[in-house]
């Protein structure tokens, strides 16, 4: 019964989220202008070639979580 309801404010939300991004960032009802550097497909590609083209400077590859990898050495109590 209560899914139902959960369901259709779900769908009704995103709907209203839907419409509202419309309306604001293409219909520009606050005004405004797209800028022409996101309208021209030239600019585009000669800014991702250009940023494809930086040499890479990072080391080698870093694990996030070393204590995951379980290479570590866990010595005795006693040992020591």
């Amino acid at each position: 019964m209560s899914a139902k309801y959960i369901l259709s404010g779900l769908v009704g939300s995103f709907a209203i989220a839907y419409v509202c991004d419309h309306l604001i960032a293409d219909k520009k009802i606050f005004g405004g202008k797209t800028p022409p550097t996101v309208e021209n497909k030239e600019w585009w590609e000669e800014t991702d070639k250009k940023f494809q083209a930086w040499p890479r400077t990072a080391g080698p590859p870093v694990v996030m979580n070393p204590i995951s990898r379980q290479n570590f050495i866990v010595k005795n109590r006693i040992d020591q």
